[in-house]
């Protein structure tokens, strides 16, 4: 393993995906990163770029981190608390990039608090099986059936299997050496009806002071099936949480801690464990270059688990993130749940909890190319030498891919030198994975979701899978997936059939046949303008404003040649140049009091509400309905009166509004007009989410949930009594 792909991964522990990309316009020496901030005992690796002449590398203080250089690149390694500066010069010019190494921090202790169980009631059909997770247990466990004829409970550890027997219900006590809890247990014909959403929890606060709100941010991540072939991408999923003080309604950045934890989900499924469902960590020194122990991921956060980990600050974000943390599809009974849940709980100093969030974890291993590389899937595709045949099909198709990329690129010496370059059999890819050396895609084909990779020349990643297979046809149909217009042809090799990748409000949106009004070309154009050359994968993506602005919600954010809609109006917008110069990013701009847009619209492609009953648990426990986080309870322990301050630039809503929108519309109609339509009459931007009773000069009226308001109302249009 050569040294630059070691260090190359090693940065992945530290440094965010997008400080990996270089400033390529620049004339003068620069580097990818201008600060640095590590734990002792971490390593870095900054890129520098443009160099004339001989480039030298010296660090202020040795003693905090010691910097050295390795081809275009810099290693940094922290090696005591404290701030150092690490100066790079050339011929012309230096740059500086300050360093901030922190000691490790010791695990965040579990508060003293007696033995817990979560959850604390099951709902079960006859037959069915159900998990409770014990916690702040003293001692040895023990548990006992009110009426073992209705339920049977076994202990394994901390995991408490409840099996539903007949219909009835019945108690279940959990004793340790202090501690006793009991959890209600109802076993009916049917249990919970599949779909039925959890009731909204007890506002997650401490007397009404706090609100936490936490996301992940794709909506789904992708992780290989086996790793053991090759591999595309890890178990790498990011947890993002702010906490608001509904006192002073500001975001919390200081003297609190934020800790995750593995928790069941209405049914049950609870996910604490991921070396037992993946072959990650036998195969991950040779794909990454580390070797990070069982459960903790390529960025050195563990997986869920019972017990609580922490997560970290950032500072320029204001949030608090635990990046790469490696979950699998799979829960502790190994029933496929690609919707795990876990909890964030914060807690201040004396590690009193404050708040805490119940919030799911998206991952997904059904990325697949079988339909067409599978054994006799499609003669289109068939490898000169023939099919590959294994009992898993994944190592199935994984093998004939790589056969198939040996024959088509047999012969070019960019392919030899590659080879070379990774340490990999002269032969081919094929005969490095049979060597027991599994293969890593990015390795070759660069891609900003692992930075560092990729070797120049080489197309990266997603420019060399779309744009090929935009012109290959489907096994089924037959027609061109570039002229597909629906998500089935993402489906083919995205999360789709099965997982429902694209699940939130725009993507369940149907016309009055039934039919969806927007798929994934809707945002991202057909498969060759996604893989059209010089597209930054990961970064040149939709925004908000495409469609939504000037008071309308458009469903094309593209114009017919695949090219994003620019509009003057940014009500809506995403924050300019987040997080590089040219691309704006939903998933990191901030809105509102500085929350992340995703902490109240919810993550990419899981937009609120989505179609399924996880993803929504968050906005039901913060307010009390699905949806948008838009009440202004949720986060406000006294409702500001506003004309304008609101998110969006919205208006108090409710009947606080009534009494004050008389004087905030004279003279200013056009600003209503934004919302309420042209003709005042009402638009969907002008929709209660709930039903409202509102008093109106001594007259009280009833609006339901869905009613679009309009100067009609209560008046004889704007200018009426």
């Amino acid at each position: 393993m050569n040294k630059m792909r070691i260090w190359g991964w090693l940065s992945l522990l530290i440094l965010p995906f997008f400080m990996a990309l270089a400033d390529a316009d620049s004339a003068r020496l620069s580097t990818n990163v201008t600060s640095l901030n590590l734990q002792v005992g971490q390593k870095a690796t900054v890129q520098f770029y443009n160099a004339s002449g001989k480039v030298r590398v010296s660090s202020a203080n040795s003693l905090v981190a010691k910097a050295g250089r390795s081809d275009a690149a810099i290693k940094v390694e922290a090696k005591a608390a404290g701030s150092t500066v690490v100066t790079v010069r050339d011929n012309r010019s230096s740059v500086t990039v300050a360093v901030t190494v922190t000691a490790t921090p010791a695990p965040t202790p579990t508060p003293a608090t007696g033995l817990t169980a979560n959850p604390t009631s099951l709902a079960l059909a006859i037959g069915q099986q159900g998990y409770v997770q014990l916690a702040n247990a003293s001692g040895r466990l023990s548990a006992s059936v009110q009426d073992r004829d209705i339920a049977k409970a076994e202990l394994s550890g901390t995991t408490l299997k409840v099996k539903g027997r007949a219909t009835g219900t019945t108690t279940i006590t959990v004793r340790d050496r202090r501690y006793a809890v009991v959890i209600g247990v109802a076993v009916g014909a049917a249990g919970t009806p599949p779909g039925t959403p959890p009731a909204p929890g007890t506002p997650p606060t401490a007397g009404g002071t706090y609100t936490l709100l936490a996301w992940n941010d794709l909506g789904m991540h992708c992780m290989d099936g086996d790793f053991s072939v090759f591999s595309i991408l890890p178990p790498y999923n990011n947890l993002h949480a702010q906490l608001v003080d509904s006192t002073s309604n500001k975001v919390v950045t200081s003297g609190v801690t934020l800790t995750y934890e593995a928790m069941a989900d209405a049914d049950g499924s609870i996910n604490s464990i991921s070396s037992t469902k993946t072959n990650f960590w036998q195969n991950a020194l040779a794909l990454f270059g580390v070797a990070p122990a069982a459960d903790v991921g390529l960025a050195g956060n563990h997986a869920p688990a019972m017990m609580p980990h922490a997560m970290a600050f950032n500072a320029a974000k204001s949030q608090f993130e635990a990046e790469g943390i490696p979950i699998t599809p799979y829960d502790d009974a190994f029933r496929k749940n690609p919707y795990p849940m876990v909890k964030v709980v914060a807690r201040d100093g004396s590690g009193a909890q404050l708040a805490q969030a119940r919030v799911v974890l998206p991952v997904s291993d059904e990325m697949s190319c079988s339909s067409c590389h599978a054994a006799n899937a499609s003669a289109a595709a068939k490898p000169a030498a023939g099919w590959l045949t294994d009992p898993n099909k994944e190592i199935e198709w994984k093998k004939n891919i790589l056969r198939l990329h040996d024959e088509k690129q047999a012969g070019n010496s960019a392919f030899t030198s590659a080879l070379a370059a990774k340490g990999y059999q002269p032969s081919g890819l094929l005969a490095t994975a049979e060597s027991g050396k599994s293969v890593l895609c990015a390795g070759c084909h660069a891609s900003n979701a692992l930075p560092g990779t990729g070797i120049t020349g080489v197309k990266p990643l997603t420019e060399a899978i779309h744009g090929h297979h935009a012109m290959v046809r489907d096994a089924a149909t037959g027609n061109l997936l570039d002229s597909i217009t629906n998500r089935s042809a993402c489906y083919q090799c995205h999360p789709g059939s099965e997982t429902k990748c694209l699940r939130g409000v725009m993507g369940n949106a149907v016309d009055a046949t039934g039919k969806a009004t927007m798929d994934c070309q809707s945002c991202h154009g057909s498969m060759s303008n996604v893989g059209r050359a010089g597209r930054v994968g990961w970064l040149d993506q939709p925004n908000c404003q495409a469609c939504h602005h000037d008071g309308k919600r458009e469903t094309a954010a593209v114009s017919a040649t695949g090219i994003l809609k620019q509009w003057l109006d940014t009500r809506y917008a995403t924050n300019p140049d987040t997080p590089l110069a040219g691309f704006s990013l939903f998933r990191m701009s901030k809105g509102h009091g500085g929350l992340q847009c995703e902490a109240c619209h919810g993550a990419t492609h899981a937009e609120y509400p989505s179609s399924h009953r996880n993803d929504n648990v968050l906005s039901l426990d913060v307010q009390g309905r699905e949806g948008s986080i838009g009440e202004c309870t949720a986060c406000h322990k006294t409702v500001p009166t506003t004309a304008n301050g609101g998110p969006h630039g919205m208006h108090t809503p409710g009947q606080a509004w009534v009494s004050s929108h008389e004087s905030a519309a004279k003279g200013n109609q056009a600003a209503c007009a934004y919302c309420h339509g042209a003709d005042y009459r009402g638009t969907p931007l002008s929709a209660t989410k709930v039903a409202r009773t509102l008093t109106v000069e001594h007259t009280t009226k009833s609006f339901a949930a869905g009613h679009q308001f309009s100067c009609y109302d209560c008046h004889n249009g704007p200018s009426g009594d």
